[in-house]
């Protein structure tokens, strides 16, 4: 079976294809056929750089997948041949706080991903499609969605008429707008384009800020809210726009740190000064993977892709992530 691989520090032109031996699952695994896998930010910072996160090379990249179990190993008894399976991001998180052991099982990082046409996963690593998804719609949820419903409802506990602040309109961040119109959350998203600020508008957000044309747009936020600032922020932009998040967040309020998009330092003494909650956040367990999915049948919610690219064009999908122009996901199709 061919599978897309990283073999050096040398970025994302460096990807090979390759044929690799097709695996057969042991005890409590699976095999899935990769019919789509979507692209995370964190898969390009894989790519760009896995020297710094220690990787051993080769390495399969990506966490994302969505496909039909072909075979089961012994000791399989939740999954069977023929379903319809997204990959967990973690591959040993069932509930509770992250823990080391979570962190060790994270696919396309400490362990091989799924861009390949056939993967062995964990029969607890993957979960049931939504019936109304399709595969290339099922491959953004394990990480993008996931991440979005954790910071909405597992670590803000965001109800209905409370705020959220949504910075860019990436995967994170759309689904975040979709998940917040489901329950009554208002949003307020900022973009540099007005384009696809209108785009969010005519998806629900209660308002829209470009940070282009108001850079300052921590004070917009404020104006917006009475002075009081929102319940919480989806933070993907990391240390060069959390001050900023701090300043729009109203006295204990809840800031979801994702993204490490943006360089900087963070001063913490604004933080102590609102009592605000900075929480750090990397995706989520299965059983909220499962309760989110849930919520997508139940609202029929379809996510927004972008753009999709055939297999053997992958490497553009990650030329497309880096250019950073996309709204909602990208993702490859096998």
């Amino acid at each position: 079976m061919r599978a897309w691989q990283i073999n050096s520090n040398e970025g994302i032109d460096a990807l090979e294809l390759v044929e690799r031996k097709a695996c057969k699952p042991g005890m409590g695994e699976v095999c899935v056929r990769v019919r789509a896998s979507s692209v995370n930010y964190r898969d390009l910072a894989t790519i760009r750089d896995p020297a710094s996160r220690n990787l051993p090379l080769p390495r399969i990249p990506n966490s994302d997948a969505a496909g039909e179990v072909i075979a089961i190993g012994e000791d399989v008894k939740t999954v069977a041949v023929g379903d319809r399976v997204t990959s967990c991001f973690f591959q040993d998180w069932e509930a509770g706080p992250c823990t080391p052991r979570a962190m060790d099982s994270a696919l396309g990082g400490s362990i091989d991903g799924v861009l390949a046409e056939e993967v062995i996963l964990s029969a607890r690593g993957v979960v049931s499609i939504p019936g109304h998804l399709t595969y290339e719609e099922a491959a953004t949820l394990p990480c993008a969605a996931l991440t979005a419903w954790n910071a909405l409802i597992g670590t803000a506990n965001l109800k209905s008429g409370d705020t959220v602040l949504l910075l860019g309109t990436g995967g994170v961040s759309i689904f975040a707008l979709q998940f917040a119109q489901l329950m009554g959350i208002r949003a307020i998203v900022t973009s540099s384009s007005d384009n696809k600020l209108t785009r969010c508008r005519e998806m629900g957000a209660w308002q829209t800020i470009n940070y282009h044309t108001s850079p300052d747009w921590e004070l917009e936020v404020l104006k917006l809210t009475d002075n009081i600032g929102v319940d919480a922020v989806v933070e993907v932009g990391g240390a060069g726009t959390l001050d900023r998040s701090i300043a729009a967040t109203r006295v204990a309020g809840t800031i979801a740190l994702i993204g490490v998009l943006t360089g900087g330092q963070i001063n913490p003494v604004a933080i102590m000064r609102k009592s605000i909650r900075l929480q750090g956040m990397y995706v989520g367990h299965r059983q909220m993977f499962e309760s989110m999915n849930r919520a997508i049948t139940m609202h029929d919610l379809k996510p927004v892709i972008h753009e999709t690219f055939p297999f053997k064009s992958a490497r553009d999908a990650f030329h497309a992530m880096e250019a950073a122009g996309h709204f909602g996901k990208l993702v490859i199709t096998l």
